[in-house]
């Protein structure tokens, strides 16, 4: 029996969900890290997450793209799983461990602010008048939150470390996108294959610098679920429904995460919402979408 697609509205609830299930990690990594140390948490997730998903590689269609794999993709696959599982997951993970999570939030989204200016460079994407505009308002937005600045050297330890995994991630992403571009490869085998390879480098690291992990039964949990729910579940419902969303559509809605984190963290951290850090929070999320906009408004994909 072949499946019907799923409706655009249905679509747009599966992406809010997805979104939501990414908003939680946040909290869950938060509370879990008083247990775990950063390294081996960030490790054991991607790890088991790889491994849940290898299956997939078994699917036919999936067995056949690996066919088309050459040496260059390969060298282009395991760099980007160095960098965005290895460092980048390390850094945010490290990030979380100094730094409130919302403001781990408002760093993050400083990766389309990076994607955009590295793809100048990389790509030959030359950013239009609005999302230069984009990268104005995301300035002050960023200003108008970290208002006054702390300036403790555990918190500036992590504001660095945090851009340190923003840059990655940016270059993650432009190294991301010229792999998809080229349309050759199916999403779910440059995943597996990048996370496979990022997670066992950052899980060999993490038991040379931090040691064997001596896990209690909720830090087990908490492992599990983020590897199984929030990465492995939550990475096939989010392909599915860009099926039916256009880019603009996704950016909108994987935008909400900034201010569903801060609701969550208010919730179950304790952590202090003022309405100088909420304005700053609206600011930064609409530049962040403005910085993503490519006239993808016209045109239909």
């Amino acid at each position: 029996m072949i499946k019907k697609p799923a409706s655009h509205f249905t679509s747009i609830l599966q992406a809010l969900f997805v979104t939501f299930l990414w908003s939680t990690s946040f909290i869950i990594i938060k509370i879990g890290l008083k247990d775990i140390s950063p390294l081996v948490f960030a490790g054991t997730r991607y790890f088991l997450a790889f491994f849940i998903l290898l299956p997939f590689l078994l699917v036919h269609k999936n067995r056949n793209n690996l066919k088309k794999i050459n040496k260059t993709d390969w060298y282009k696959l395991l760099l980007l799983g160095f960098l965005f599982y290895t460092i980048t997951q390390a850094a945010q993970f490290i990030g979380l461990s100094l730094l409130p999570s919302v403001t781990v939030s408002i760093i993050l989204n400083f990766t389309p602010l990076f994607v955009a200016i590295t793809a100048i460079l990389f790509l030959s994407e030359i950013p239009t008048y609005l999302q230069w505009f984009g990268v104005f308002l995301f300035i002050i937005g960023t200003f108008i939150y970290f208002y006054p600045l702390n300036l403790s050297t555990e918190y500036l330890s992590g504001i660095v470390i945090m851009f340190l995994g923003v840059l990655t991630n940016a270059f993650s992403a432009i190294l991301g996108r010229s792999v998809n571009r080229e349309s050759k490869l199916e999403p779910v085998v440059i995943t597996v294959i990048s996370m496979g390879f990022g997670s066992i480098i950052l899980f060999i690291i993490s038991l040379i610098v931090e040691g064997l992990p001596d896990l209690s039964l909720i830090s087990v949990i908490y492992i599990i679920w983020l590897a199984a729910v929030n990465t492995a579940f939550a990475f096939n419902l989010w392909n599915l429904t860009l099926r039916n969303l256009t880019a603009v559509e996704s950016s909108i809605i994987n935008g909400t995460m900034l201010i569903q984190i801060a609701i969550l963290a208010w919730i179950f951290l304790g952590e202090n919402l003022t309405f100088v850090k909420i304005l700053g929070m609206i600011i930064t999320s609409l530049a962040a979408f403005l910085v993503q906009i490519r006239k993808r408004f016209s045109v239909h994909r």
